[in-house]
């Protein structure tokens, strides 16, 4: 089954519904959505870098943020990891709003997350320029702890209470828009989310733009309008790039040949294949599977 945008996270424990992955170029720990990989879903994030830099995009934006900054980034936005320096890792805290809440239909549910999780503006990044951002930056760090030990007794209480405590301290000093995000906006977003999803759902197919774009009901001229202005590419461009992603995925994961591989992500050439391949991983396919079945061993 292939990918979709949207991520159900898998609990490694469903009574405590709160996971930490560690992600590299070349791995995620839990397996989940990593390094370039374009997805949402229902829970918040925190993402905290710890070694290196990297670039995340978050609804169309680029942000640059190095070791030891960090970036929240609200339910429902598509968000991408696009660069991470060769041997740069961040991490990832991933879990429900209600974790906030205490319980439904709280006073602290109505009053200091809602009104923050509905907005679409409240995507914030961290960087410790102020005391603030210092305090919540070291609650991560105490965090990753907490996750790294998880067989200390009751570090599910002290996640939950630092996480709070950190939503407490984030709510606290910013500031929310006094205006929603205009209807045609959101209306955008969810026209992106249509044409992706088609992609992601038919790339090994003969896709032609005028298909993406019916997709979700739009001229060809203004589908690559929406991709170029919130991924900054053209369809084609995404197209080529998530047909590159599921190539590489097979080159690790199948004794498939070139030839194969190509067909079964769309490519009618190899030729195209690999001269497409080349451009974005630098190297060959066969190159590129020898180098990792050489990392992996």
């Amino acid at each position: 089954m292939e990918k979709q945008l949207h991520e159900t996270i898998l609990y490694p424990d469903v009574s405590f519904p709160y996971i930490m992955y560690t992600h590299t170029i070349h791995r995620s720990i839990p397996e989940g959505r990593g390094f370039n990989d374009l997805h949402w879903h229902e829970e918040l994030q925190i993402t905290l870098v710890t070694k290196g830099k990297l670039v995340i995009q978050v609804n169309g934006i680029n942000h640059e943020l190095e070791t030891g900054q960090a970036i929240l980034i609200n339910k429902g936005i598509l968000h991408v990891t696009t660069n991470l320096t060769h041997n740069g890792q961040y991490v990832s805290f991933n879990f429900p709003a209600k974790l906030l809440a205490f319980y439904a239909d709280s006073a602290m549910e109505k009053n200091y997350v809602l009104p923050y999780t509905n907005s679409s503006s409240v995507s914030l990044v961290i960087k410790g320029k102020v005391a603030w951002e210092s305090q919540v930056l070291e609650m991560l760090w105490d965090m990753k702890k907490n996750f790294d030990m998880k067989k200390n007794w009751g570090w599910e209480y002290e996640v939950s209470i630092k996480t709070v405590q950190l939503w407490f301290t984030l709510i606290s000093n910013i500031s929310l828009s006094s205006e929603e995000a205009p209807k045609y906006l959101k209306l955008q977003r969810e026209r992106l989310q249509l044409m992706l999803s088609f992609i992601h759902q038919n790339y090994s197919n003969n896709l032609t733009l005028q298909e993406i774009a019916d997709a979700a009901h739009l001229s060809v001229s203004e589908c690559t309008r929406s991709f170029k202005k919130t991924i900054h590419m053209t369809p084609y461009d995404y197209l080529i790039k998530y047909r590159i992603k599921k190539s590489s995925e097979l080159l690790i994961s199948t004794d498939y040949t070139i030839t194969e591989i190509a067909h079964r992500v769309g490519f009618n050439h190899a030729n195209h294949f690999i001269q497409s391949f080349k451009k974005y991983h630098k190297r060959t396919p066969k190159d590129f599977r020898k180098f990792r079945n050489e990392f992996n061993d």
